[in-house]
């Protein structure tokens, strides 16, 4: 398969249209801004057969790809920081088919208090067998929107296997012209998110009017109490909306602690912390008291994780490599991914035709 790939791509290099154009203005260090427009540069000369790399600026921008070569193939595209960017897709032998997506570079390129990982745009081909026939990179139009997220290690773009969080998958299901730009940090609560100037305080000027920013935290809240916990996540909706951006409040995955019922009917699962705060309630709470949507994951993934019950269940967190009912395998992040998709198109907070 490798030898019939870099054919396709010698053969198809001065025939396609798509091609790279690197941003040459640099924005700062940990903009999610639209980027701006710079040389030509080259397409598929940037790509290795399982690899492509553009040196372009911190910024936002789009990626065309056309998949496909002379043999049947299946191509999923990931990047930076293990980010699923477009999912697998077979074509028949000799078809090529046209998708497009939007990233969000920056440094650090994956958690904000990580790495800063390499510079530029890396994506790497995955899938059974890959084949990528054309490819351009072009700075995103300033109207595009960015999908904030502000969060912890259930959410964030996860450095190594086998974990992943649910933001990490998020992309996959977006269509050019709406990005997610991960903000989410393993590790942090209500209280350490608004402390670190790493966090917050880098966000919320990133932020425009249109962005929706998820905000996502309470399973590192243990010694939070309730009214500092309430007080925090309004404090994080009021700095989004002055802005200009929509804050969106998620209450938490459970954790897969299950009864002897069966049910997941206890603290441990449900996010109640040692204090005896409620944080699914508290959320919803807040949600209401200032009209703000409201994703309820603890109800949806308690829903989903009850349903499959204690074996086929274990498959969606790290039970099986880690013993560990907290974390999201790949698979359990995507299936999470989905739930936070359908919802932010039923909830008509993002328009349909931007979603896969």
């Amino acid at each position: 398969m490798r030898r019939t790939l870099i054919a396709v791509l010698a053969t198809l290099t001065a025939a396609t249209a798509l091609s790279a154009t690197p941003a040459s203005s640099a924005t700062p260090a940990s903009s999610a801004t639209p980027a701006q427009a710079g040389a030509r540069g080259a397409g598929l000369e940037n790509c290795t057969a399982t690899a492509c790399h553009f040196d372009v600026a911190p910024g936002t921008y789009d990626v065309h790809v056309l998949l496909g070569g002379e043999a049947e193939a299946s191509t999923g595209i990931t990047g930076e920081t293990r980010r699923t960017l477009l999912p697998e897709t077979a074509t028949a032998a000799g078809e090529r088919v046209a998708r497009s997506f939007t990233v969000n570079v920056r440094t650090p390129e994956g958690e904000p208090t990580g790495p800063d990982g390499t510079p530029g745009l890396d994506l790497v081909l995955g899938g059974s067998a890959p084949a990528l026939a054309g490819i351009r990179v072009t700075p995103a139009r300033h109207h595009t929107r960015q999908i904030f997220l502000v969060g912890d290690s259930t959410s964030c773009d996860q450095p190594g296997a086998p974990y992943s969080g649910w933001g990490q998958q998020l992309p996959q299901y977006l269509r050019k012209g709406l990005s997610v730009a991960n903000y989410a940090d393993s590790g942090e609560s209500t209280v350490s998110y608004l402390d670190n100037p790493a966090l917050f305080a880098t966000v919320q000027p990133l932020i425009r009017k249109g962005d929706l920013v998820l905000i996502q935290l309470a399973h590192n809240d243990k010694q939070t109490d309730e009214a500092t916990y309430r007080a925090n996540l309004e404090t994080l909706v009021a700095g989004v909306r002055d802005r200009g951006g929509r804050p969106v409040l998620l209450t938490p995955i459970v954790r897969r602690w299950f009864n002897a019922d069966g049910t997941l009917n206890n603290g441990t699962a449900l996010l109640v912390n040692g204090l005896g705060v409620d944080h699914p309630a508290v959320t919803r709470s807040v949600a209401a008291a200032h009209d703000v949507p409201l994703i309820d994951m603890t109800a949806k993934t308690k829903a989903l994780v009850e349903s499959l019950g204690v074996e086929a269940s274990k498959a969606l967190y790290l039970y099986n490599e880690k013993r560990d009912n907290t974390h999201t395998s790949a698979h359990g992040a995507t299936v999470y991914a989905d739930l936070v998709r359908f919802e932010l198109v039923a909830q008509r907070l993002v328009p349909r035709g931007l979603v896969r």
